[in-house]
């Protein structure tokens, strides 16, 4: 049976300038490279320029990802983006990286589910492809995390870093069965009883302030490897697929231990594995996105690879989507 898939033509990632490696923590807070990168797996990550906005850096990743895809502004007939880190309270930032690429056409929104936001608007993005409302659809994650960091919280403030990815999605023929490229499934799942565990302390209708980042890491470490692996597995399930089917894992890069941790649950090698903690610390919703452009530019990922990317952020949310690259 034909059917209508939403398949990746181009991907492309943007990262600001200034790179903070953990020895700069050093020097205002009670921590060490060593204590950093044991418990989180980070070495280094971004931090955007005084002035440099979450629409800015996602506009530099959608270039990147049209220009991957060998498309204009004008062939893309939507924009659906993912942050937590929106320039201003409204309008939102999808509609100003469509002014800012020139684009005349469409409509663009933002989605919101914290680190977990790029597995939703990717859900989401596929759902107005297969409905037949849109053709091509740029999916943007982006994030300007360093604005709502305590620098006195050395819990929080050293795992957070700022960036865009953004990927192509364009409707093409597929069978209907996994053998098809693009995407194949989704799972999505959140629970406000989890709030607390991470969470950001101001908001317009309570303190009419951003606010700062809370989280409580041991509490949402003990969920996060639980949940990703279900979410992975029921992805998988719907589409009859299993875990000894998946080439490449592409998790949320917030700590390597609950990489390694999901990995193993799903008994899958690190070698399977995109790894980008390593350079960008946490991302937010841009993690994933930057995870894959990379990982396509250094030849890892090849077509018709089946990959599972998984998130899990405050709310709680998470979710995972399985496509064959």
């Amino acid at each position: 049976m034909s059917v209508i898939r939403a398949v990746v033509r181009g991907v492309g990632h943007y990262l600001p300038e200034r790179v903070v490696p953990n020895s700069e923590f050093e020097k205002t807070l009670d921590t060490s490279d060593e204590w950093i990168r044991t418990r989180s797996g980070i070495e280094r990550r971004h931090f955007a320029a005084e002035g440099e906005t979450t629409s800015q850096m996602a506009t530099h990743a959608a270039r990147a990802a049209l220009e991957n895809a060998g498309l204009q502004p004008d062939d893309i007939d939507a924009i659906v983006l993912a942050t937590s880190t929106p320039d201003l309270t409204f309008p939102s930032v999808a509609t100003m990286v469509q002014a800012e690429l020139g684009m005349t056409r469409g409509f663009g929104f933002d989605v919101q589910a914290v680190c977990a936001g790029f597995i939703f608007a990717l859900t989401n993005a596929n759902a107005l492809i297969v409905s037949g409302q849109a053709r091509r659809i740029l999916v943007i994650g982006a994030e300007t995390f360093s604005r709502i960091m305590d620098w006195t919280d050395r819990s929080t403030c050293v795992l957070f870093g700022d960036g865009a990815g953004a990927l192509v999605l364009e409707a093409r023929q597929g069978q209907g069965d996994s053998s098809d490229r693009g995407v194949l499934a989704a799972d999505l799942n959140s629970d406000g009883r989890y709030r607390d565990m991470l969470y950001v302390d101001g908001g317009v209708s309570t303190t009419g302030q951003a606010g700062h980042l809370r989280m409580q890491g041991n509490a949402l470490f003990r969920q996060a490897v639980g949940k990703l692996t279900e979410t992975a597995e029921a992805a998988l399930a719907k589409v009859g697929l299993s875990d000894a089917d998946v080439d490449w894992l592409v998790p949320h890069q917030a700590n390597i231990r609950i990489i390694q941790g999901t990995a193993k649950k799903m008994g899958l090698p690190m070698e399977r594995v995109v790894l980008t903690i390593q350079d960008h610390g946490n991302t937010s919703a841009a993690s994933i996105p930057l995870a894959l452009s990379v990982a396509a530019g250094r030849g890892q990922i090849e077509k018709g690879q089946i990959l599972v990317a998984e998130a899990i952020g405050g709310g709680l949310a998470w979710g995972a989507v399985v496509l064959r690259w």
